[in-house]
C-alpha cells in the first residue's frame, strides 16, 4: 500500500519572521559570497516581501553563469544537504537546512535560464501591492491544508504571474 502525504501547510505574517530572516540571510550570504564570490546571491520567497504572509522559512537564490554551476553545485554541497525532493537540472539545483532558524532552502540557478525567475517573483510581489495580495489571498486558502493542493495552485500563480506584462520587463 502506498504512504499517503499528510504534510500540512501553515503560515504566518510577515512581521512574525521578517528580521530573523534577514539576520540569518545575511550569515548565509556571506557564507555563500566566500566560497563563491562570482555568485549572485539573493533573499527571495515571501519572508523576502514586507507585510506578505510566508511559511516561516527562508529563500535564498544564488545566481551563477552555466560555466560557474558544477563548482557551485560542488561548493554548497558543503554547506547544504541536496534537497532530493526537488528538481535537478544542468541549470537548478535545491539544497536545504532545515536545523538553521528560520529553516532554509537554496535554489541555485544560472542565469538567464528557465529557473531563473525567483528574484523576479520577488520584485514583483514587493513592487506591487495587488500581486501580493492575491498570493496572500491564495495562502489563506490553503491554511491547514494539504501540501501538494498548496504547492499546485502556488505554481499555477507563478505561472500567470510570469505571463504579467510587470514580469516581462525585468531583465537582469
Amino acid at each position: 500500500m502506498e504512504a499517503i502525504n499528510t504534510d500540512k501547510v501553515n503560515f504566518i505574517h510577515h512581521s512574525a519572521v521578517g528580521e530573523k530572516a534577514e539576520e540569518t540571510f545575511l550569515i548565509h550570504k556571506t557564507f555563500i559570497a566566500n566560497l563563491l564570490p562570482e555568485a549572485y546571491v539573493q533573499h527571495v520567497g515571501s519572508s523576502a516581501v514586507p507585510n506578505s504572509i510566508t511559511k516561516g522559512d527562508l529563500d535564498i537564490q544564488v545566481r551563477v553563469k552555466a560555466h560557474h554551476f558544477p563548482k557551485a553545485v560542488q561548493e554548497l554541497t558543503k554547506l547544504y544537504e541536496i534537497n532530493e525532493g526537488s528538481t535537478k537540472s544542468q541549470s537548478f539545483r535545491a539544497f536545504k537546512d532545515d536545523s538553521v532558524d528560520p529553516p532554509l532552502g537554496v535554489q541555485l540557478t544560472v542565469i538567464g535560464s528557465e529557473y531563473d525567475f525567483f528574484w523576479k517573483s520577488r520584485d514583483i510581489l514587493k513592487m506591487n501591492d495587488h500581486y501580493r495580495k492575491e498570493y496572500d489571498e491564495l495562502k489563506r486558502k490553503y491554511e491547514g491544508r494539504d501540501m501538494e493542493l498548496y504547492r499546485k495552485a502556488k505554481n499555477e500563480f507563478f505561472e500567470r504571474l510570469m505571463e504579467s506584462p510587470e514580469y516581462q520587463k525585468l531583465d537582469r
